[in-house]
């Protein structure tokens, strides 16, 4: 059998990393970048020195900072870390036109017919993770296998600067062995869910049929069934479409009054406008984001029959949604908007399409 070569490339704590590296004084010390804790902001990344405390990327500062109280925290600098982004990408292009970003910190390669023409993928990702370090002196984790779950599950199991490879002839059993919780694509509550119906590992979540599976958690249902066999037909797709535009924000002080609420939400709805303009995209399902004081989500959704790309139709339906919601028991924390089914705002042709969950 001709098995694809697929690499998953995974930078380690790139945030913090950028900026330990940019300054000599962060260097070995537990830094976060994001919100301080008197902004009420949160984690967006920590380096291996502040996760030893516990903190974690999306923890609340105030979290954060009561687990490790000398953690240093710094202002994101997004220009630089796009910047460096691009400088990794250029490396990966030196290998393989087939490159799918899932963010500015991790790709996906696929190397089976590479531009150099080396015949294995674990050498193409030392000399990738080398070049890397030599030319943005950042360290990067790599794993390697025949598809993507397995090359995705593959680049955690040696972090921070490692790598580790699944064979054909090692993909069955490592599934099988493998924690339901460390699957790729199953989160907390899912495999809390898993674990409830005793499925602990991959072999025990391959005693299940797929009609079963299907029954209990819907489409992902038969993708379960597939990677409980290390099987992913999943392509690297070098042209995936970003699938929503939005904007959120956090509050300094927890906000209860309607007229603040709106006023926020407005202006959220500015900068939604902004970005959509700024890729020339509008959209046709809106999705309202709100977070509690107590830190509980809550979410509303609504798909219309016109195109959404001003501000001012994209706030009225987000107050719409907003009103529909009882916000009489606690105070708001944060407000966000998003724009999904995306298309172009000049386009008179129908959007609507069957959505597909990203793995």
């Amino acid at each position: 059998m001709n098995y694809r070569k697929i690499i998953h490339i995974d930078m380690d704590a790139f945030y913090a990393s950028v900026e330990q590296r940019d300054n000599p004084a962060y260097q070995g010390k537990p830094i976060v970048v994001g919100g301080s804790p008197d902004k009420r902001g949160a984690v967006a990344a920590a380096s291996y020195e502040a996760r030893k405390y516990g903190v974690h990327s999306a923890m609340p500062s105030r979290t954060a900072i009561q687990k490790c109280p000398h953690l240093i925290f710094v202002k994101p600098r997004f220009e630089v870390y796009r910047a460096v982004s691009e400088e990794i990408r250029e490396i990966f292009a030196r290998y393989t036109d087939l490159i799918e970003p899932l963010a500015l910190d991790e790709a996906y390669l696929d190397v089976t017919a590479n531009k150099l023409g080396i015949p294995s993928a674990t050498w193409i990702a030392q000399e990738i993770r080398a070049a890397i370090y030599h030319e943005t002196h950042l360290t990067a984790s790599a794993g390697i296998s025949i598809n993507k779950f397995l090359a995705k599950v593959a680049s955690g199991m040696n972090k921070p600067n490692g790598q580790f490879l699944i064979t054909p002839a090692a993909a069955t059993e490592f599934v099988e062995t493998l924690p339901i919780a460390r699957f790729h694509g199953i989160g907390q509550v899912t495999a809390h869910k898993l674990q409830q119906m005793g499925i602990f590992t991959g072999a025990d979540l391959k005693q299940w049929s797929e009609a079963e599976l299907v029954q209990r958690f819907g489409k992902m249902g038969a993708h379960y069934y597939r990677i409980a066999r290390a099987e992913d037909h999943r392509p690297v797709n070098p042209n995936r479409e970003r699938k929503s535009i939005g904007a959120e924000k956090t509050f300094e002080v927890d906000l209860e009054e309607w007229d603040a609420l709106s006023a926020e939400l407005t202006a959220i709805a500015q900068k939604v406008e902004a970005r959509l303009a700024a890729r020339q995209a509008a959209g046709r399902t809106l999705t309202l984001k709100v977070r509690y004081a107590n830190f509980q989500l809550t979410t509303r959704c609504r798909t219309v029959a016109t195109w959404l790309w001003q501000a001012p139709a994209i706030a009225a339906i987000a107050l719409e949604l907003l009103a529909s919601i009882d916000l009489s028991q606690q105070k708001v924390r944060l407000l966000g908007i998003t724009l999904s089914n995306l298309g172009s705002p000049n386009s008179t042709e129908p959007s609507y399409q069957q959505l597909t969950l990203e793995f």
